[in-house]
């Protein structure tokens, strides 16, 4: 009796086994989720139509973590997990690679971007960013919102343009400086800053402000956003992730909203 039993428990062992699911897929052994990206917090709205995409396509959606592009690359530094990095210049990436935190033959040339002048909505304003250019006057004693131009990128092209067109000098005391590109579109579309110098794509995400300037393109470097796999990456769809934002299809996201990708 006791041998039938044993047998009578084996063989639902065995049949228990057989609806038992497949061993989990690479993905699902990474809790689930998609790679982690780190990116610029410019890149907001077509990196998360990206992440939609690739998720339709039957991928587990990439998580998303946006912020000024030093804060990330510090992040990386300090050995934070993350699979891919978007920064919004190149000076970011390097100091990454140069920390030997890129993975070989993975930096590629993602978008670029334009430099604008915003207001808020409702302001008669029209400036025409050129040397001596009346910036000042414009502020009428409020405060110019930027990047922070000592490490957040717009604000360092910002920053830049000014200097290249003479008024650098005079304007430099009237600076909001913000933490992030976004927060300084924030502080004009709330109005509590007259002016601001933030990406074009940015202007275009945010209804509360207007373009009253854009910025000569020979007036500060080119605004070029890579893209690359880190060194501590292990998620399996992270290289796969990153070549469809370099592919026909992913391009085709980012210049939705306004960026240049060839």
């Amino acid at each position: 009796m006791a041998r039938l039993v044993l047998r009578l428990l084996a063989l639902c062992c065995l049949v228990a086994a057989a609806f038992l699911p497949a061993a989990a897929p690479a993905a699902e052994n990474s809790g689930g989720r998609g790679p982690l990206v780190l990116a610029a917090a410019s890149l907001q709205e077509s990196m998360n139509a990206a992440a939609d995409r690739w998720a339709a396509l039957g991928h587990p959606r990439p998580v998303l973590s946006f912020a000024a592009s030093s804060a990330l690359a510090r992040q990386i530094e300090a050995h934070a997990p993350a699979d891919l990095f978007v920064s919004a210049d190149e000076d970011w990436m390097d100091d990454v690679a140069r920390a030997g935190l890129v993975a070989p033959r993975t930096r590629a040339r993602l978008v670029t971007n334009a430099l604008v002048i915003v207001a808020p909505a409702g302001s008669p304003l029209r400036l025409y960013p050129a040397p001596g250019f009346a910036l000042m006057q414009a502020l009428a004693g409020g405060k110019l919102a930027m990047g922070d131009p000592a490490a957040v990128p717009a604000g360092r092209y910002g920053k830049a343009a000014l200097e290249r067109l003479g008024v650098w000098n005079q304007v430099q005391g009237q600076v909001a400086r913000a933490e992030n590109v976004r927060a300084a579109l924030a502080l004009v579309a709330h109005g509590a800053a007259p002016l601001g110098v933030v990406y074009a794509t940015d202007a275009r995400a945010e209804p509360g402000v207007k373009v009253v300037g854009v910025f000569p393109a020979g007036s500060h470097a080119p605004i070029t956003y890579p893209v690359a796999r880190l060194t501590a990456s292990t998620h399996p769809d992270a290289e796969a992730f990153r070549r469809f934002l370099l592919s026909a299809e992913g391009k085709a996201i980012f210049r939705r909203f306004g960026f240049v990708a060839h």
